[in-house]
């Protein structure tokens, strides 16, 4: 057995570990594989690729895109180049597009009492992309509410006055992407986009024929159940299983790195690890 973690965030996105340190963590937990995944960017993965190295931890590149879908689709990269010019240019254009949606989910709040500002919520963040939870800890601070949970519940999760939507690509263009900057794409934390077995095998059918290789099926998120259900479906539809914690750092309180698998869990090689 091998500690792997395909699925972590740093504070490039809206995690709290650094990408440096989040590859000493990684080492020091056991892990043999790890995969920075930020949201919609790659910013932190050469720090922590090189970083990794230097400590003798496979690293994977990794990316986490928000699909348009009626439910959460997350769509994880694996193993692309990190120069591709085209992947860049879309990150990016999602990143101004996050800028922009920042400034309304402030108006926002604005027009309901929260009297904060842009400036308070870039103190909450070392990273180059804002998120919800960024906003959410410079409301606590203001004394709004009392924790990133009821923060989301009153203002920012859908539904709430201070909920703007994202940009978000198709699938399809989300798997392409990934693809044709040779890496791999896989579905992320499958309980969020569909709780039906037969609705979500559907889905799955439909993202394979787009490309997709690979299906989280171990991961914090799922319960021993799940996990054996999505592992049995992945087979059926000749997907390949990943595992991941979604490690969050302190802003996702109990989740730790590193998930057990056999050294034969996944084939390595076609991500460029060698074992």
């Amino acid at each position: 057995m091998i500690l792997v973690d395909l699925h972590t965030h740093s504070s490039c996105s809206d995690g709290t570990v650094s990408p440096d340190k989040l590859a000493k963590l990684a080492h020091r937990s056991g892990i043999s594989v790890v995969s920075l995944t930020d949201h919609d960017t790659v910013d932190g993965v050469p720090v922590f690729m090189r970083e990794c190295r230097r400590l003798g931890v496979k690293a994977l590149s990794g990316v986490e895109l928000s699909a348009d879908y009626p439910t959460t689709m997350h769509i994880l990269g694996y193993g692309f180049d990190l120069a591709f010019p085209e992947l860049m240019e879309v990150l990016q254009d999602l990143r101004e597009h996050r800028e922009r949606r920042n400034l309304e989910i402030i108006d926002r709040l604005h027009d309901v009492g929260v009297e904060i500002t842009l400036d308070d919520v870039l103190s909450e963040t070392h990273g180059n992309v804002v998120a919800r939870p960024h906003v959410a800890k410079a409301m606590i601070k203001k004394g709004y509410a009392s924790s990133i949970s009821e923060c989301f519940q009153r203002y920012l999760k859908r539904g709430m006055p201070g909920y703007v939507s994202r940009k978000r690509l198709s699938p399809d263009m989300c798997i392409s992407l990934i693809k044709k900057a040779g890496g791999v794409a896989c579905l992320a934390h499958p309980i969020q986009t569909s709780q039906d077995p037969v609705e979500l095998r559907s889905i799955l059918k439909d993202l394979k024929a787009l490309g997709l290789w690979g299906l989280e099926c171990i991961s914090r998120h799922h319960n021993s159940e799940q996990i054996f259900n999505y592992m049995r479906l992945a087979s059926e539809l000749e997907l390949h299983c990943t595992a991941g914690s979604d490690f969050h750092g302190s802003n996702r309180v109990g989740v730790s790195m590193g998930i057990p698998v056999a050294e034969d869990f996944l084939p390595w090689a076609r991500l460029g690890i060698s074992l």
